[in-house]
C-alpha cells in the first residue's frame, strides 16, 4: 500500500514512516503541514492518507480540513485521522462526505502500533474505524437522544449500510426495494433517532455515528 503521511511533530512522523515500511507499506511522501499533505496527495496518487489533526501554521485544524478537500475531489480515497483531539465541526464534515474508507483515532488510545496497521488496512480497504471516544464525542455534539434499539430489522439493514458510506441507489439496490422506500426507511430512522432537521448537524452523520456507538 501507498501511504502520504501528515504529522507536523518529526519525531512521530518518522515514526509512522518506520512502522508502515516495517509491514510491508511504502510511504511515498511525509510531510508537516496540511498544503504539503494536499501536494503530496496530487503528487503521488497513494492508496491511503494518514493526518493528524492541528499542524502549521495555525496548529487549529488544517489537517482535517485538508483530508476534507482530499475527499472532495477523490471520494474514494481512504483517509484516516490520527490526533490528540476529537474536532468535531469538521470531523462530521469529513463523514457528511461518506463512511466508507474513513477512519479517526486518538494517539493515546493506540497501545498496540498493530491495532494502528490493522485499522488503515480496514479504512484502505473500504472499511471505518472509529475510535468509540471520537463516535461518543461526536454524538454529544447532538442533543438527540434517540436510539437504535427503535428501529425496526428493515431500518436497522437500511442504517448498516449508511454507515458502510453507501447512498440511498446503492442501499436500494443491495436490498432490492425502490429507492423511494429507502427515502421513507431513512426518514423513519431519523424520527425515531430524535435527529430533526438543523442547519449545524448532518443528520446522516449522527444516524451513522449512533450505529456505530451501539
Amino acid at each position: 500500500m501507498r501511504v502520504v503521511v501528515a504529522e507536523d511533530t518529526a519525531i512521530l512522523r518518522v515514526g509512522l514512516v518506520q512502522l508502515l515500511e516495517d509491514e510491508g507499506h511504502h510511504v511515498v511522501a511525509a510531510v508537516a503541514d496540511g498544503e504539503q499533505l494536499l501536494a503530496a496527495a496530487a503528487e503521488f496518487a497513494p492508496d491511503a492518507v494518514v493526518s493528524d489533526v492541528r499542524m502549521p501554521p495555525t496548529h487549529t485544524d488544517e489537517g482535517l480540513r485538508a483530508v476534507i478537500a482530499l475527499r472532495a475531489r477523490q471520494p474514494a480515497l481512504p483517509v484516516l485521522i490520527f490526533s490528540q483531539y476529537v474536532e468535531t465541526q469538521y470531523a462530521s464534515r469529513l463523514l457528511a462526505q461518506g463512511s466508507a474508507g474513513v477512519g479517526y483515532l486518538l494517539k493515546e488510545r493506540v497501545l498496540d502500533t498493530r491495532d494502528f496497521v490493522d485499522a488503515l488496512e480496514r479504512v484502505a480497504a473500504g472499511g471505518t474505524a472509529l475510535d468509540p471516544e471520537v463516535v461518543t464525542q461526536l454524538v454529544g455534539a447532538s442533543p438527540a437522544r434517540g436510539t437504535v434499539d427503535a428501529l425496526s430489522p428493515r431500518e436497522g439493514e437500511v442504517l448498516g449500510l449508511m454507515a458502510e458510506g453507501r447512498s440511498n441507489a446503492a442501499v436500494a439496490a443491495r436490498l432490492v426495494i425502490t429507492e423511494r422506500a429507502v427515502e421513507k426507511h431513512v426518514a423513519n430512522i431519523f424520527l425515531k433517532l430524535d435527529l430533526p432537521v438543523s442547519a449545524a448537524d448532518h443528520r446522516r452523520v449522527l444516524a451513522v455515528l449512533r450505529y456505530l456507538g451501539a
